[in-house]
């Protein structure tokens, strides 16, 4: 698959935002170009695409496959699998934040409901203070993304669209 210079600017560049997300590089990109593909690809359309070794891509799908991002297509009259990602970028928003919180605000609520003991003398009072403060602002993020991801689509854009104008109301006075 040829990219153009374009197309080839914004591959490279999902790469990079992703590594600075903690996503490896060859994971975002090979994400980026399923996202601008009107076709599914193969691994090795991608790897040749991307210039990486078809184990790599192998290993990237996985990790795309496991945060949900990417789907296996099949092809008529062709054996391999071939693979897709959704052109919403809405859902792609929803399902990286659905798998970050699962990955790293879940497990972090659960150590802290668990660690945090009000009977604990050996901890200073302002260490638990301050894990308290964490635990309570996780909780309420958390809460909040439960309602959110409930609200239909429409009214979800449409509060992130209101957010702004919130803010610019707050600063005036």
């Amino acid at each position: 698959m040829e990219l153009s210079t374009t197309e080839q600017r914004f591959v490279l560049h999902w790469g990079e935002m992703g590594s600075r997300w903690g996503v490896n590089r060859t994971v975002a990109q090979i994400h980026a170009l399923l996202f601008i593909s009107e076709a599914a690809l193969s691994a090795e359309e991608i790897a040749q695409t991307l210039s990486v070794a078809r184990s790599n891509v192998s290993m990237s799908i996985r990790e795309l496959q496991s945060w949900g991002l990417t789907q296996v297509v099949n092809v008529f009259g062709d054996r391999r699998d071939h693979f897709t990602t959704s052109k919403d970028v809405w859902e792609i928003f929803r399902q990286v934040v659905e798998q970050r919180r699962r990955r790293e605000i879940d497990p972090t609520l659960g150590m802290l409901r668990e660690a945090l003991d009000p009977s604990d003398d050996a901890t200073p009072p302002e260490s638990l203070q301050r894990m308290s403060e964490v635990l309570a602002f996780l909780e309420l993020i958390g809460s909040w993304h439960d309602d959110v991801k409930k609200l239909p689509r429409p009214v979800a854009l449409g509060i992130l669209k209101l957010g702004a104008g919130v803010s610019s109301l707050v600063r005036s006075k």
